[in-house]
């Protein structure tokens, strides 16, 4: 059965379904055979940002909740349908960390296949030190890199975001985009 979980019913007439491949397709897809209906199953988008304030610092957030609750985090969370990449990236800092920024250019793309999504990334310019952090968040706080809690970091994907950010900063800025793949 494919990933990321298995649809059982078919959403439209409540039929078990079937995995098979359908004509003039290349992958098992779940197929009702009451109504026949094909239902793709497709990655979730994550979307955040990086937010960096004026002397070269990060915002990071510590989760409220789980998964991973209590280690850091970058404000980052689901896309929601009728929003566009960078207006979830901006509702999910705002909301995670109360962070009042300017958004910056797409950063990295993290493709996360083993769970079905994929992580993008913005470059953020803080536009104040403040924070009101939202229900998601326990506190949020800016981090030098040597003041990074490496070892709390609650993804991957942060991980890798901060590194790619840290690594250009030492290179002199050049902050191309980054497309990863996570194991």
């Amino acid at each position: 059965m494919p990933f990321p979980s298995p649809l059982r019913h078919c959403p439209n007439c409540g039929t078990a379904v079937e995995y098979r491949i359908p004509d003039d397709d290349n992958r098992e897809r779940a197929v009702c055979p009451g109504c026949g209906a094909i239902h793709y199953q497709n990655p979730l988008n994550v979307v955040g940002t990086l937010p960096v304030w004026e002397d070269g610092r990060v915002l990071l957030c510590r989760r409220a909740i789980e998964p991973r609750h209590g280690l850091w985090t970058l404000p980052a969370g689901f896309m929601e349908l009728n929003e566009t990449t960078t207006e979830g990236a901006l509702r999910e800092t705002q909301e995670e960390a109360g962070a009042d920024i300017e958004m910056g250019p797409l950063y990295t793309v993290l493709n996360v296949v083993r769970v079905g999504q994929v992580h993008l990334f913005y470059r953020a310019r803080l536009l104040s030190p403040e924070f009101n952090p939202g229900p998601e968040s326990l506190e949020a706080r800016l981090f030098s890199e040597e003041e990074i809690p490496w070892g709390e970091i609650a993804f991957k994907t942060t991980r890798e975001t901060l590194r790619c950010f840290f690594e250009d900063r030492r290179q002199g800025g050049g902050f191309a985009l980054h497309d990863i793949d996570i194991p």
